[in-house]
């Protein structure tokens, strides 16, 4: 037809980021982390060997991962705690006041528009099925589903490996026998501009502000915690 107006197809940039942006954030907070500390070590200049080095950055590593999986796991738990116990307030309210949740049901609706009567009607088929009832009730009133909560293990085992994998790209070169902080930095510096790059897909930015930033972020950082250990050093020394 001549007057159609023809489909628009659109795809939105995925907001929830799935595990893609917990790994991403996480690879990202143990390199820089870990670079951080690798560098400061390091700035004490001679006095510290490439053993200590090596040593500090592997403790950085299991250290930082290990902690980043348990506050994940705590975390992750506790919210799904907080959401069950909710969970379980609307349940006996259904069960105990089926009157007045289908009431409030039926007022959610008008709010959104719908016509009271058609309200009314729409929220007493929905609550003929009680567990239908509850899971309407905790989307509506609590903005979530409580059959999707995430998987603590998943967040912590997620967090363990991300942090694990940015924290060794720094220690490599140490593991390897090299015995200068550059060529740490430079496989440091790469991996903060990818990461930086990537993480674009989940927002406005460009890839390329979006990597020159996050590379300008931890450089400084490392920056710091090198100044610091070299003056330590120097004053050790």
């Amino acid at each position: 037809m001549s007057g159609a107006t023809a489909e628009v197809h659109h795809q939105h940039r995925d907001v929830a980021g799935g595990w893609l942006r917990p790994t991403v954030f996480g690879m990202m907070d143990g390199l820089v982390s870990n670079f951080a500390l690798i560098a400061g070590v390091a700035g004490a200049g001679s006095t510290v060997s490439v053993r200590a080095v090596s040593l500090a950055g592997l403790a950085g590593l299991v250290g930082g991962a290990f902690s980043m999986a348990a506050g994940e796991y705590v975390s992750v738990a506790s919210q799904n705690e907080s959401a069950q116990a909710e969970v379980a307030v609307e349940r006996r309210e259904i069960r105990q006041n089926s009157a007045a949740e289908q009431a409030e049901l039926a007022q959610i609706y008008v709010e959104r528009g719908v016509e009271p009567a058609l309200a009314r009607r729409v929220a007493a088929q929905l609550s003929r099925d009680p567990d239908q009832a509850l899971a309407i009730h905790v989307r509506e009133e609590l903005g979530m589903d409580a059959g999707a909560l995430p998987s603590p293990w998943t967040a912590a085992g997620s967090s363990l490996l991300s942090f694990s994998l940015g924290a060794l790209i720094p220690l490599l070169p140490y593991l390897f026998g090299a015995k200068a902080l550059w060529l740490s930095a430079v496989l440091a510096f790469v991996a903060l501009f990818s990461a930086g790059a990537l993480t674009s897909r989940f927002t406005e930015r460009g890839w390329l502000y979006s990597g020159i930033r996050q590379l300008v972020l931890g450089g400084l950082a490392a920056a710091v915690t090198f100044a610091v250990g070299h003056a330590f050093g120097a004053v050790v020394g």
